[in-house]
């Protein structure tokens, strides 16, 4: 739950508070008239972006084919599809 202080007391008080946000990382609110004009919370640093796979390996050229690349593959289209 956050802690409320007024502006008074956040200004006398100001380096304490600051400590305990950074201690407990309880936030505190600083009010005026009781109403929140600010919150102080604790910073958090940014996480660092995650390191790209590393690329494909080059292609060699020697694949393993199924069927010869130079032959015709009509007869294994269904008729309809020819």
């Amino acid at each position: 739950m956050k802690k409320k202080v007024n502006i008074y007391e956040a200004k006398t008080h100001l380096s304490e508070l600051i400590k305990q946000v950074q201690e407990t990382g309880e936030p505190y609110t600083i009010c005026k008239n009781n109403k929140p004009v600010v919150d102080i919370v604790v910073h958090k640093t940014p996480e660092k972006k995650k390191k790209l796979p590393d690329p494909l390996p080059e292609y060699d050229g020697k694949g393993v084919y199924l069927c010869d690349p130079l032959e015709s593959t009509e007869d294994l289209w269904p008729e309809e599809y020819r």
